[in-house]
């Protein structure tokens, strides 16, 4: 995996459930052009727990086909039980175009430690694809320990992780340097900071729809200016901020229409934002130079 950001991309529906394949199409190029270093298809702002089963391979398929091996493209296939992960690897078929799934523990009750490291493995056992690890204890209640990191690093098919736990992700590279373990770092925050102390793998939902200031951003980290870096992502983090305190489900999908991708961006049943919140958010995203 080489250095930079990875996008974990939005998924375009229409109000009963189907994929906008222009719209992920125009989506998943529109990042490839703006210089991501790979792909998350699906993941939590991909909506993939909400996604209908009939359109999981569907849409698995437009972006193995979009992406064409140009960049790495990771999977979500986030469920409650291994019978169900499963079933998703298998709708999407061996030898495609993939670089891993990406997995969280079960979200509908909380796993214990030993819970955890048998799903994960019996997971990576069966699946074609390699399995990466997604730390999302927001959504899943569930903090990964290092205890189950000791236990699952030196699987042949666990290849890597997502987390926004700064700690662990130290801890990991100070005690496994060698291993053949990826780690992509989520604390959006403080990205900026992260990269002087060489966290240089990052993934956030956040560059769907800022691709200018992304591009600006990473141009900036890449040339060693942190006060540029900082200025880019205090942009992007206001109006994250503001999008989380106006409904960031229903204020994402604003914001990608206002850059041109059709269809619904939330959860079905998100309640709609008023104008007054769209003409707030479509000021914030003039201002700040994307539109």
């Amino acid at each position: 995996m080489k250095n930079g950001f990875y996008t974990a991309l939005g998924t375009p529906l229409t109000e009963e459930g189907r994929v906008v394949e222009k719209s992920l199409v125009k989506h998943i190029k529109q990042q490839i052009e703006i210089g991501a270093s790979g792909l998350l298809l699906m993941g939590s702002m991909g909506k993939e727990a909400y996604i209908m089963n009939s359109e999981y391979a569907k849409i698995v398929d437009i972006a193995v086909n979009t992406v064409d091996g140009k960049i790495p493209l990771y999977v979500g296939a986030m469920d409650n039980s291994i019978a169900r992960v499963m079933e998703k690897i298998n709708m999407i078929g061996a030898g495609k175009k993939i670089d891993g799934i990406v997995l969280t523990v079960p979200f509908y009750a909380v796993p214990t430690n030993k819970d955890t490291i048998r799903w994960f493995k019996s997971i990576a056992d069966r699946s074609p694809y390699p399995i990466y690890l997604y730390d999302l204890p927001g959504v899943t209640q569930y903090k990964m320990p290092m205890m189950v990191i000791d236990e699952v690093i030196n699987h042949p098919n666990i290849k890597g992780m997502k987390s926004a736990n700064w700690e662990l992700i130290m801890t990991i590279g100070r005690k496994y340097p060698n291993a053949d373990f990826e780690c992509l770092y989520s604390g959006f925050d403080n990205f900026d900071y992260a990269s002087t102390l060489g966290m240089h793998k990052q993934l956030d939902g956040m560059f769907c729809c800022t691709p200018k200031n992304t591009m600006a951003m990473y141009e900036c980290m890449n040339s060693g200016d942190l006060e540029g870096t900082r200025r880019y992502l205090d942009k992007i983090l206001l109006l994250r901020d503001t999008m989380i305190a106006n409904n960031l489900d229903r204020c994402f999908t604003h914001t990608m229409n206002l850059l041109g991708f059709e269809g619904g961006f939330h959860a079905d049943y998100s309640s709609p934002i008023g104008d007054d919140i769209k003409d707030m958010i479509k000021n914030m995203m003039i201002n700040m130079g994307e539109l």
